[in-house]
């Protein structure tokens, strides 16, 4: 059977959107999970996450933002004052086996030749957003595989290097071409910021050099009625029904 790969991306401690997920890409016959982090963070289920992540699915993980942050006593001045609150809340669910195996995930990850970052290659700590053409080409620099892919944004979408041009295109399938770099952007499963409030996560079959873009439905009532009952901002909660 052919080796297919799951990536997932900004989980954000929503089970209903993981489980979702993991049910379509199981019906799709993936063989393995690839997660580019922010496992945690903004939703309620920040534990019930980290444990299908880990001990599920045994997916090769990278550290975001939200990992970081949720599992270090860093201040968060930096932080808006909403995801501030959010990320103080997570770190007091967290057990120390949690706090410590996000803490301890890699900023980045080359894994069967696909690379994994939750930002940029060229500086993944630093956490910044790709959405022109000289970020991508920053990132491309440091990109020694055909494939990698990324997240944070919360939007799905294709960088490509083609000799010395850089290009930018909406999430759609591809058929990779020999010789040239992609970077993907796998969107999110569990907030998505693109107006679309359904998941999303990507496919991936190495033989075929196919990349799939894949949107599904989970149930946002329930999941906003969990964070509801956790008492987490109004905000956070009608933006999983917007897509915002």
């Amino acid at each position: 059977m052919e080796k297919s790969f799951a990536i997932l991306g900004d989980i954000h401690s929503n089970i209903d959107a993981l489980r979702a997920v993991i049910d379509d890409a199981r019906s799709q016959s993936v063989t393995d999970f690839l997660c580019v982090g922010d496992v945690v963070g903004y939703n309620a289920a920040p534990a019930e996450c980290i444990s299908v992540i880990r001990d599920e699915l045994n997916a090769v993980t990278v550290r975001g933002n939200h990992d970081h942050y949720c599992s270090h006593d860093a201040r968060l001045d930096d932080f808006q004052p909403l995801a501030a609150s959010v990320i103080d809340w997570t770190r007091r669910q967290l057990s120390s086996d949690d706090a410590t195996w996000l803490r301890d995930l890699p900023l980045q990850k080359l894994s069967m030749g696909i690379g994994l970052v939750h930002s940029t290659l060229d500086m993944p700590g630093r956490w910044g957003y790709v959405f022109d053409l000289l970020d991508a080409e920053a990132h491309f620099s440091y990109q020694a595989t055909t494939i990698s892919f990324h997240g944070h944004t919360h939007v799905p979408l294709t960088f490509v290097k083609q000799g010395a041009d850089v290009y930018r295109y909406d999430p759609s399938n591809l058929q990779l071409v020999i010789g040239t770099k992609y970077f993907i952007n796998v969107g999110s499963v569990g907030q998505p910021r693109d107006g679309d409030p359904r998941s999303s996560y990507v496919i991936f079959k190495p033989r075929s050099r196919v990349a799939e873009f894949r949107r599904i439905e989970y149930d946002v009532e329930t999941a906003m009625e969990r964070n509801r009952l956790a008492n987490l901002p109004d905000r956070l909660i009608k933006r999983l029904a917007a897509g915002r």
